[in-house]
């Protein structure tokens, strides 16, 4: 597996990018890390006892800080204090971009609203991280990602048909709302750029985000009455699709979602009669009949072992995979030839393998700069650059009246 130095000197091509981020947790984070990957200055304004993110650990370690902590810089700041207020101030006049996902009506109380932002700094592009967005009946509702992947008609969708509505086992609406974020901030530095507007403010919800993701259901509710059910691991939009188990007891996923596949594979399991059967005519009426789909092919694997049976689907042209868990994807040849994943160094491991910058840029890359710091271990020459006296750094720093 390749093997990665962090190198603090190195540019990106959002160079000269300055972000505070104030956020806890994912979302925030995520959003931050995709700046920090291309470039950007990210320093991480945390409180005393630090980004909760710290406090996810495995066996003690705290992998999830490592991972998203990557590419940014830590200032400990006590924000109920005058003297670490005026640092924080101090910063944002020096910043391009400011996260934050307080509740809604939080930063008013602060003294941050964002007419007090623009008033300093109006070229400053404040992203507002919420559950439910910034007004709206619900706004003032506390919103972690796990109730907004329920609100959202994400997880009535997923799951088998006769069982309860399953919940993602990992941060996915928080995940998406950090790709959205970074988009979103991207894109007003982009209008910053060429005049169009100066700062402006980013309403992210978690909510909408993976909302999103559901399509055109809303469209087809609306419109038709339907309301598309639980069905495992089948389609309500394509036949065939689904997961089915081989002999050797491997599960293996597969998607006929073209009329031309969908022919492939009937001809694979040597069932060329379903071809031109009228049920199995177009993809509606294979979605019609998916239990005779899914019988017929669930038998043809079932007869077979994952090695064989994908041997000959991928031979003949189909489109199908393994199931992966996380030790076959670190071992498979794609993965590593592709470095989906490498080695970076780590004072704790000598190196640790996490994801690689997504996406890839031809012409202007991002890099590894610097490995996930130590609470508060910038603080002092975060705070010289911004222009602060020794003793106003001290007294911006200490924890304690």
């Amino acid at each position: 597996m390749t093997t990665r130095a962090f190198d603090p000197e190195a540019k990106g091509p959002l160079s000269g990018i300055k972000v505070l981020d104030l956020s806890r947790l994912v979302a925030g984070n995520m959003t931050s890390l995709q700046l920090g990957d291309f470039g950007a200055d990210v320093i991480k304004v945390e409180p005393p006892t630090g980004d909760p993110l710290r406090a996810w650990t495995e066996e003690g370690t705290p992998f999830f800080w490592k991972v998203y902590g990557r590419n940014k810089r830590s200032i400990a700041l006590d924000l109920r204090r005058p003297a670490a207020m005026d640092a924080l101030w101090a910063l944002i006049e020096t910043a391009d971009v400011f996260i934050e996902n307080f509740r809604p009506g939080t930063l008013e109380k602060m003294g941050l609203a964002p007419k007090a932002l623009h008033a300093r700094s109006p070229g400053l592009i404040v992203l507002r991280v919420s559950g439910y967005g910034q007004t709206g009946p619900y706004a003032q509702w506390p919103g972690f990602g796990t109730i907004v992947e329920a609100m959202s008609g994400y997880a009535y969708r997923t799951g088998h048909p006769d069982r309860e509505p399953i919940l993602p086992p990992l941060a996915l609406a928080d995940m998406i709302a950090g790709i959205y974020g970074a988009s979103a901030v991207t894109t007003a530095l982009l209008a910053r750029e060429k005049g169009t507007a100066q700062g402006q403010i980013i309403d992210l919800s978690l909510l909408e985000p993976i909302f999103s993701v559901l399509g055109p259901e809303a469209a087809i509710f609306a419109r038709t009455g339907t309301i598309k059910e639980r069905i495992g691991s089948a389609s309500n939009t394509s036949s065939p699709r689904n997961v089915y188990v081989c002999g050797d007891g491997k599960h293996l996923a597969l998607s006929g979602s073209t009329q031309a596949v969908a022919h492939r594979i009937f001809a694979i399991i040597g069932r060329p009669d379903m071809i031109d059967d009228p049920r199995f005519a177009s993809n509606a009426d294979r979605i019609k009949h998916r239990e005779i789909v899914d019988a017929a092919i669930g038998g043809w694997f079932a007869a077979r072992t994952s090695d064989e049976a994908l041997t000959i689907m991928r031979d003949a042209g189909a489109t199908v995979g393994p199931i992966y868990s996380i030790a076959d994807a670190y071992e498979d040849p794609h993965f590593r030839e592709r470095e989906v994943f490498l080695e970076l160094e780590d004072a704790q491991f000598g190196t640790l393998p996490m994801h690689n910058i997504v996406p890839r840029l031809s012409q202007t890359p991002g890099g590894f700069f610097r490995p996930a710091p130590d609470l508060g271990a910038d603080g002092q020459r975060i705070l010289a650059e911004a222009g602060l006296e020794p003793t106003e750094i001290t007294a911006a720093l200490a924890t304690k009246q």
